[in-house]
């Protein structure tokens, strides 16, 4: 399976038509045609379903998209880390975070690296942390930056010097938004909208006080932002972290619950991984945030 194969098969797949996929690799139709052809024939699976008017990928074809966008992100990466001049660092870092204020910490790291090594690129994806260590595992992010427990036996990681904790996002003219804050039995009665990961926490679900599937849980979201958007159109109350995005400018308001349930941040990378001079600069401006305040585990 070649490189350039995977490039015409993301093309094909982003313009879902050949001839607009054609036009921008600067190939024939058939040649493009054959070409993947011959690519489903070697992985013995159906990636395109071609019809009359549009492409559509198949459950394969969608993995493959996927894995692809990491193959060839990582052959990029290393092409430039090999022609990075030693007296000059440059080449990419790509971090995996999840929805909050404090990934604010880890950009002004970023900006100090990129300040002394502007030859560096930093690439930022948001997502679920099942999601993001996914990719952590492949190869396609150099660091994840996590709320909650690590897996110490599969990561290295550093420990950040910030915590949230979880509490209820309530509209500004509920009745609920006059409390200061809220006892976890007062959740129980109450119609919910959590994030779809933490519910399968065992200290979720302890410091919950019942199993999920006893409390009134209407909806689930994955990042946060949308959780906020269903408050906010009143599909119910969002379980949330407190310092996920600033509250200013809307017309939500945050309550702690208590007993207080807090959860730090952890920058993890894949153990025994090799990491490029960039990311070495990135770990150490990483560390020099954390001093006095966290710990590296691991090699």
């Amino acid at each position: 399976m070649e490189l350039r194969v995977l490039e015409y098969f993301l093309a094909v797949a982003r313009e879902q038509n050949f001839t607009r996929a054609a036009e921008f690799l600067h190939l024939t139709q058939p040649t493009l045609s054959r070409q993947l052809a011959d690519l489903e024939s070697e992985l013995g699976k159906v990636l395109l379903v071609r019809g009359k008017r549009k492409v559509t990928l198949t459950n394969d074809g969608v993995f493959l998209r996927r894995r692809a966008e990491e193959i060839l992100s990582l052959a990029r990466r290393t092409v430039s880390e090999m022609k990075s001049s030693e007296e000059e660092v440059s080449g990419d870092i790509c971090i995996g975070t999840g929805e909050s204020e404090a990934i604010r910490s880890i950009i002004q790291a970023a900006r100090r690296v990129h300040d002394e090594h502007p030859g560096i690129r930093f690439h930022f994806t948001s997502g679920t942390t099942e999601d993001l260590t996914d990719r952590l595992d492949s190869g396609f992010f150099d660091f994840c930056i996590l709320f909650g427990d690590v897996d110490q036996s599969k990561y290295d990681y550093l420990s950040l010097p910030y915590t949230d904790s979880w509490g209820l996002l309530v509209p500004d003219d509920d009745p609920l938004a006059v409390r200061d804050s809220l006892e976890i039995r007062e959740l129980w009665d109450l119609p919910l909208i959590a994030a779809r990961q933490p519910l399968a926490s065992g200290k979720f679900r302890k410091w919950l006080g019942k199993d999920p599937g006893e409390l009134d849980i209407r909806d689930t979201y994955s990042l946060v932002y949308t959780g906020k958007m269903m408050v906010e159109e009143g599909m119910g109350y969002a379980l949330s972290l407190g310092h996920i995005f600033n509250l200013a400018g809307t017309h939500l308001r945050f309550i702690p619950v208590v007993p207080e349930l807090s959860v730090s941040l952890t920058a993890v990378w894949k153990k025994f991984q090799s990491r490029s001079r960039a990311a070495d600069l990135f770990l150490s401006e990483l560390e020099k945030t954390a001093a006095g305040q966290g710990s590296a585990g691991g090699a």
